[in-house]
């Protein structure tokens, strides 16, 4: 192994996966687990008969990642590796890249499409791979994709089919799944045990060498005190009460504190009870609360302005769709208040004292001569953009030298960062170009991010496992960890409660690893076999729900106006994955508006223009035109934007997995037989 440049604590955690066993490695971040997958997978590809490794990530751009870091320079003069995402051609033909490759490296989802897709090209089975490394292995749970792979596995297993891969887990942190008492964490590990078929190893021999490598940062509670007077906060909750009264809360309900998120959760609650009653005054009065709600939490976090604008932003679409009283009272009312609430803001003496707090942290580490490197770690896409304006327009901070830039998660949409701009974000970091990134929870794991000095953790409620890979990123020495938060917050007490649940992880594994060889296998056995059951049990219950009511006694009503403009025999599925209206009819309920474009392209399909609803002023987003196969124009609509009519009565849901009839599969053949009869004549 030595020649291979692996720690001693390296060479002890991959032992047992050399020899063949399913093994979970359990190390910190930085710890190297990604080089030991390597080494593995090296040693893999020389002693099996016809091997096959496939490495699954749960991030697009960790495919590039390990395969440009890791896999390719260290197996590519040997072997053929191939990454694999939803960004590349070779997903349209997985099943032929695996059979022609030696390592394959992509993002679960893949697989399992592959696993559930019986086109030849296409297809993989599980036996025709004979090692499967799963990276962030603590994923493998519930309803998550690793854990519909890993479930074909425990059903083949359980069936006593033999030719099944070896399962290599990789973790920072399994967790306690919420535990706060040791028996129920052991319980959790032995469920993630069972999962992915495997044990769980960690150093043992050599924790002294792992903890010289990635030594732990200098952790500090940077407190402020409550803010002696918040009029901005005070404004916000007079102008919610007003709304309150206005919208005649039911007797049987009753709202908690404004500001808080169970606040937002009854309001979320109070609109969809809205819609069911066919009340709109109370769901559109609830959807304004939630969001003075969520300018209380920013005036919580960040600055007062940063909370004003976000209403501003609101109103601003909301003062050209008003439809009838509710939306003029509720229109109405922030027109009212806005100068004052806008002078409040402009206020200095009134400013958020964690910002004050938060500067300080940031000016002690980023000095002169000093190469500081940091993240800032904070909840929302939404507040990394508002620091990032702070810290642009901060005199000091930008005398300091910081150069900061925004890390957010890739997707579709307008507050998504593509593929490209996060990868050149990352790269001007490592560079120097950069030094400091403002990041939402995509940074605190997997990406390979280079040794900071400073971690902050601002306005965050998350669990220990985030926590942990968080403070693994402050890897250079004597880096700094900094909770900035308010003295007896929710924040400030969270940290310390993950201090804890850290403790236990540490301890429940311990256990789990203490346990006797034939009981740890007994108990992996029945978990597996509670678990089948129950997936089939659920399975059955959903197909039930999905059968509940034919497609044609359903309705789709606007979520916002509640006008009727679909039946549910109108939808159809296409590739599994897009709902489209397949009536002409359809087309007088909305209009378009700007061209969707997305970073990547598809197989069979292209974005279309904006759809949303022209019934009078409503003009909800309803979703966007595809094009299929270059001729077929259709809407597809996102079922969160709808309400539905049912038999026994109106319901909303959020994806269209819930609804209660069964969609069917969309035929191109009879769409093109309906649309264009000359043809097929």
């Amino acid at each position: 192994m030595a020649d291979f440049g692996l720690y001693s604590y390296q060479e002890e955690v991959v032992e047992r996966a050399v020899q063949g066993e399913n093994i979970i490695i359990w190390l910190p971040t930085g710890g190297g687990k990604t080089r030991a997958a390597v080494y593995v997978a090296k040693r893999h590809l020389e002693t099996t008969s016809q091997p096959k490794v496939v490495v699954l990530v749960n991030k697009v751009h960790l495919v590039d990642q390990h395969y440009t870091k890791e896999f390719k320079p260290n197996l590519g003069r040997d072997y053929s590796v191939v990454p694999v995402s939803g960004e590349s051609e070779e997903k349209d033909f997985f099943g032929k890249v695996v059979k022609d490759s030696d390592v394959v490296i992509c993002t679960a989802q893949i697989l399992f499409n592959a696993l559930t897709n019986m086109e030849e090209t296409k297809h993989v089975e599980l036996s025709d791979i004979t090692l499967l490394i799963i990276d962030e292995c603590h994923h493998t749970h519930k309803e998550a994709v690793y854990n519909k792979i890993m479930r074909c596995y425990v059903e083949k297993k359980l069936k006593g089919e033999r030719k099944l891969p070896q399962i290599l887990g990789l973790t920072a942190s399994p967790g306690t799944g919420g535990a706060r008492i040791l028996d129920t964490a052991v319980e959790h590990v032995l469920q993630i045990c069972a999962n992915l078929d495997s044990a769980i190893v960690s150093t043992k021999n050599y924790t002294p060498e792992l903890t010289k490598k990635v030594p732990r940062p200098i952790k500090t509670y940077d407190i402020v005190e409550k803010r002696p007077w918040d009029p901005f906060g005070e404004h916000l909750k007079e102008m919610m009460q007003m709304i309150h009264e206005f919208m005649i809360i039911p007797s049987d309900f009753r709202l908690r504190e404004c500001g808080t998120q169970e606040y937002e959760a009854d309001v979320v609650f109070l609109e969809q009870r809205g819609v069911r009653e066919d009340n709109r005054m109370l769901a559109q009065c609830a959807l304004h609360l939630r969001q003075y709600n969520d300018a209380l939490l920013i005036n919580d976090t960040l600055r007062m302005m940063d909370a004003y604008r976000s209403l501003e932003d609101f109103y601003t679409t909301k003062i050209i769709t008003a439809m009838d009283g509710t939306d003029f009272f509720l229109v109405g009312l922030f027109q009212e208040n806005r100068v004052e609430l806008k002078e409040i803001a402009k206020n200095s003496q009134y400013e958020n004292p964690k910002m004050g707090k938060l500067e300080t942290v940031l000016l002690n580490q980023f000095v002169p001569d000093v190469k500081s490197k940091g993240i800032l770690f904070s909840k929302t896409r939404k507040s990394t953009r508002c620091l990032n304006d702070w810290i642009i327009n901060n005199r000091a901070l930008q005398e300091a030298g910081i150069k900061a830039a925004v890390l957010t998660g890739a997707g579709i949409g307008i507050n998504h960062m593509t593929q490209n701009e996060q990868a050149d974000t990352i790269r001007n970091f490592r560079q120097g170009t950069l030094n400091l990134l403002i990041s939402t929870s995509v940074a605190e794991e997997g990406l390979d991010i280079p040794e900071c000095n400073l971690v902050v953790r601002y306005g965050l409620l998350t669990n220990e496992i985030a926590q942990q890979q968080a403070s693994g990123r402050a890897r250079a020495q004597d880096s700094q960890y900094s909770v900035v938060a308010q003295r007896g917050g929710r924040e400030e007490r969270r940290e310390r409660i993950n201090e804890h649940l850290e403790e236990l992880t540490a301890k429940a594994i311990a256990k789990v690893q203490e346990m006797n060889l034939q009981v740890f296998h007994r108990k992996i056995n029945e978990l597996q076999t509670q678990a089948v059951t129950c997936s089939k049990l659920a399975e059955a219950r959903k197909m039930d729900r999905r059968s509940r009511f034919a497609a044609s006694s359903i309705q789709l009503l606007c979520r916002n106006c509640f006008k009727s403009v679909a039946s549910g025999s109108d939808i159809k599925l296409i590739d599994n994955a897009h709902y489209v209206n397949v009536n002409p009819d359809f087309s007088q309920h909305y209009k378009v508006g700007g061209q969707v474009v997305l970073e990547r392209s598809f197989e069979d399909w292209e974005p279309g223009r904006i759809v949303s609803c022209n019934n009078g002023n409503c003009n909800k987003d309803w979703g966007f035109e595809i094009k299929y196969k270059g001729v077929a124009l259709l809407p597809n609509i996102a079922i969160k934007n709808f309400a539905l009519e049912t038999p026994e009565g109106r319901t909303t849901v959020k994806k269209w997995k819930d609804v209660a009839f069964i969609v069917e599969d969309f035929s191109f053949e009879e769409y093109c037989q309906d649309n264009f009869p000359d043809i097929f004549v």
